[in-house]
């Protein structure tokens, strides 16, 4: 954990119950890391995002935006009430919403999402929008999804540059939590690739995997010493082993993309079914 980093989490917000739920688990995370939380709501109006009026006149009609408002200083005034140790602001934002939070991320120290919109904000946390704030998003990006558990965060590893980057944040979320880091590395051929029979047997391809992860993971793990540190070597496809290992997790966190041999373990498409599928918040890390 970096005791000087003052950057907020930004919390996409709306009046649905999946906007709350996001807001209160920020709110819970930002006590751990001893954050400020930002509320953000995004006020879409016809002409946002038309290419033929790519930039809106003036704000929307005024009692749309005043109650927009109002609820979002409710919110502010609900979430500091209940956690009286977090700075807590809030801020209405013209414009569609996976632009404003694509923006927002570049100053925000994670942005956290629900797992579900409504309103003036519909698809603001669903399917298209949210898989393009995960895709886009300067700073990590957690779906608030599943059950709050007190149990260790997970975090899956490929070796690739986007999943270092992903173990590093799990490492610190683990570290403010107090909690164990059980690092999953997934494994397994596609049918039919044409890989020779030998080369399949899992007990090898475990070891081999375990070698060649061991020494990159040794680098993150000195960073948070105090954090105990399990590793987990399965053989099986990605997405089955994350979604197994999301069952006893607090926390789930991936890359948004894998390379070589491991490719698919952290792409899109895991990172899509984790998000929408996982029994736990999701946390998805971009790397440049």
């Amino acid at each position: 954990m970096n005791p000087t980093d003052d950057r907020p989490i930004v919390v996409g917000t709306d009046d649905s119950a999946g906007a709350h739920r996001a807001v209160d688990w920020a709110l819970d995370e930002a006590a751990l890391l001893v954050a400020p939380v930002r509320l953000t709501r995004a006020l879409e109006w016809p002409g946002v995002a038309n290419p033929l009026v790519p930039i809106a006149a003036g704000w929307p009609d005024g009692e749309v935006r005043r109650g927009a408002q109002r609820s979002l200083d409710a919110a502010v005034v609900s979430a500091g009430a209940r956690r009286p140790d977090v700075e807590v602001t809030g801020e209405l934002c013209p414009g569609q919403a996976a632009e404003v939070l694509r923006d927002r991320s570049a100053e925000a120290r994670m942005l956290v999402l629900g797992d579900g919109g409504h309103g003036g904000v519909r698809d603001f946390l669903l399917g298209s929008t949210t898989t393009a704030v995960a895709s886009h998003a300067a700073s990590p990006v957690v779906v608030v999804r599943g059950e709050d558990r007190q149990a260790p965060v997970v975090a899956g590893v490929d070796g690739s540059d986007g999943s270092m980057l992903a173990l590093d944040f799990a490492l610190s979320q683990a570290d403010a939590a107090g909690v164990k880091l059980r690092v999953v590395t997934a494994w397994a051929p596609p049918p039919g690739d044409g890989v020779p029979p030998p080369l399949t047997d899992p007990d090898r391809l475990t070891e081999s995997v375990r070698k060649a992860l061991h020494e990159r993971l040794a680098g993150p793990r000195a960073r948070y010493p105090d954090v105990e540190v399990e590793e987990s070597f399965v053989y099986d496809r990605p997405v089955n082993a994350m979604l197994d290992a999301a069952e006893r997790a607090r926390l789930v966190v991936v890359g948004s993309r894998g390379h070589g041999g491991f490719a698919g373990l952290l792409l899109g498409s895991v990172s899509r079914a984790l998000m929408n599928h996982a029994s736990c918040p999701v946390a998805v890390v971009r790397g440049t």
